[in-house]
């Protein structure tokens, strides 16, 4: 199909009566809108609540291990003076 022709057929479709919209399209878009923004809210407040029981935990961890510190020796220390 070259242009001239392509140019014809989306004339033709533009002149044709606009295709009849549902009476409730509009009222059902609204109500799928409110769906995902409500779902959208509770997966964010999941996530932070995720996040926040994450770094309590990770606080009570360091708090009770105290892996800044460094583990004792497991070798013995060397023998001087025999």
């Amino acid at each position: 199909m070259n242009r001239p022709e392509r140019e014809a057929a989306v004339r033709r479709i533009m002149e044709q009566a606009p295709a009849p919209v549902p009476p409730d399209l509009c009222a059902e878009a609204v109500r799928r809108g409110e769906r995902l923004l409500r779902r959208g809210r509770l997966v964010r407040r999941v996530l932070w609540l995720l996040a926040w029981a994450a770094a309590v935990a990770f606080g009570v961890w360091a708090a009770r291990v105290h892996p800044w510190t460094q583990p004792p020796s497991q070798t013995t220390p060397p023998l001087t003076g025999w």
